[in-house]
């Protein structure tokens, strides 16, 4: 479903146009200068290649914010023209102040590599790079939902061109006029925000239905508290791009043995182990009861953290890691932490539902695990019953978040409400927040400026 559409299908999963996967051949040697996030047991470690790496963790400097329980941004420019280009299969990322770029796709990844001749121009990234052998020559609009496009060569194989639509976090919207009239949401988060004494909140809206003009507003959109559950998301997001690759199947199974069962949320944890469990009852489970069992369990089935901090890092989402698993105390008590923001969450939700990160099929399994969702205290509390949601929610002693999709028919909004501070106060922050939005969205006269 492009954005530019003037007309919204009322039904849930409308799919945009979408051709099938390309596959490209080759493979693609690392040459990476650049990571999501600092190196762990499980996260990027050295790479092949003649590049230099560089890790980019939570820094001191520049962004610290003194809150409890929010982590200072990582130490990338917070000015930075950052976009990346949706073509099937895959994603091509730019940074035009870094000057670096990732191609990453169902057949490879590059990870960041340095451009130092990149040109920018009009608006527009461009330029070459070569990495083994294969050349990726690119024209990247900065601004979001513009037409970019990819051209993949190799010493053995013709060129193919990849087309595609640009994604800024925020995208701009189709129609800045009716973006107006969610303005005054803002104030009203910004309340809730500011009653908030206990709890350093932030809130990030985007409308998907077009009524509001595809129109994001934020508040504290870059507050980058612990992610907790929420986490999640990015875990299944990178599964269901393997499926779409078609390199494994959710009818596989894997082993999950009695060391793998730690306690918090969950299902598995009451079964009898070892025994083979599916990737579809996994990622399913992640989601639906936020079984920490399953995502401890993927995250070692996909290779540990760098896959998934690589799947972040894609899509220039800078507040985002993912550096222990799931109830892993000591790793926590080392400082290594999993971090997001409302921005990245929103981000990540908007690309879901647009079909710009995973296939229709795989986009409607997710939100439809979202809609099962079985802790419920946060925003479907908020909200009248039967209100239709699909949600993620994350609880930590110091973390109260709950994220996710408003499916009202005809004003479908992706919401992302995260809070930092004590746990109890934070559920009730993000009703309110909850509240709000809803309120908004069901009342005209209160979206509505005057002509």
């Amino acid at each position: 479903m492009r954005k530019s559409d003037k007309k919204r299908s009322s039904s849930l999963f409308a799919p945009r146009p979408h051709v099938p996967l390309r596959w490209l051949a080759a493979a693609v040697a690392l040459v990476v200068v650049a990571t999501t996030g600092p190196a762990t047991a499980d996260g990027p470690g050295p790479a092949a290649g003649t590049g230099q790496q560089i890790t980019d963790g939570p820094a001191d400097e520049g962004g610290r914010n003194d809150e409890p329980g929010v982590e200072p941004a990582p130490e990338r420019a917070p000015t930075s023209e950052v976009s990346w280009l949706s073509f099937p299969g895959g994603v091509f990322a730019v940074d035009s102040l870094g000057h670096t770029v990732r191609y990453r796709a169902c057949d490879g990844d590059t990870g960041r590599v340095a451009d130092p001749d990149m040109r920018v121009a009009a608006g527009v990234a461009s330029g070459e790079v070569t990495v083994e052998g294969r050349s990726f020559r690119y024209q990247v609009p900065l601004i979001g939902r513009g037409a970019g496009t990819l051209v993949v060569s190799g010493p053995h194989a013709q060129p193919v061109e990849l087309p595609g639509v640009v994604v800024t976090s925020p995208q701009p919207p189709t129609d800045p006029v009716e973006g107006a009239r969610l303005f005054p949401l803002s104030g009203q988060l910004a309340r809730v925000v500011a009653d908030a004494s206990l709890n350093p909140s932030g809130a990030s809206v985007r409308d998907l239905s077009g009524r509001y003009g595809d129109q994001q507003i934020s508040i504290n959109g870059a507050l980058r508290p612990k992610a907790a559950s929420v986490i999640k998301l990015w875990i299944l997001v990178e599964l269901l791009r393997r499926v779409d690759c078609g390199q494994v199947s959710l009818d596989d199974g894997v082993l999950v043995t009695p060391a793998d069962v730690v306690g918090g949320t969950g299902q598995l944890q009451f079964e009898t182990f070892p025994q083979e469990v599916t990737l579809y009852r996994l990622a399913r489970y992640l989601i639906k009861y936020s079984d920490n069992v399953a995502a401890n369990v993927l995250i070692t089935y996909l290779g540990g953290f760098a896959p998934v901090n690589a799947l972040v890092d894609s899509m220039n989402q800078r507040s985002t890691i993912l550096a222990r698993r799931m109830l892993d105390s000591a790793a926590a008590q080392r400082g290594e932490e999993n971090y997001t923001s409302p921005d990245d969450v929103v981000s990540l939700l908007g690309a879901v539902w647009d079909g710009e990160i995973l296939t229709p099929t795989s986009r409607d399994l997710m939100i439809g695990f979202m809609r099962e969702q079985t802790l419920n205290t946060k925003i479907p509390a908020a909200l009248p019953p039967g209100v239709p949601v699909a949600h993620k929610t994350g609880d930590l002693p110091d973390a109260s978040h709950d994220v996710g999709y408003y499916l009202i028919p005809g004003t479908e909004t992706a919401v992302a409400f995260l809070t930092a501070g004590p746990m109890a106060t934070g559920d009730e922050t993000v009703r309110r927040m909850a509240r709000t939005v809803y309120d908004f969205l069901v009342t005209p006269s209160v979206g509505a400026v005057e002509e």
